[in-house]
């Protein structure tokens, strides 16, 4: 099983503490993937524009969490 696959599945888990536990795992491992993806499509040419529309954010968003000042 998989890192993920097992916070996934402790995440459902009856015991608050290793659900909870585990939706703040979770939730780190997502930034970081954002953060990956964010900075492969700015590299590739990508706008905040583009990158805003597939996360669904706006693009004010996604600079302010994103770009030069927002990083760290």
């Amino acid at each position: 099983m998989t890192i993920a696959a097992g916070l996934v599945h402790d995440a459902a888990s009856q015991d608050p503490r290793l659900g909870l536990r585990s939706v703040a795992a979770l939730r780190r491992l997502l930034e970081q993937l954002e953060a990956l993806h964010v900075n492969r499509a700015r590299v590739l040419g990508w706008s905040w524009q583009e990158i805003a529309g597939e996360l669904g954010v706006t693009k004010q968003t996604v600079h302010r969490k994103h770009g030069p000042r927002g990083r760290g």
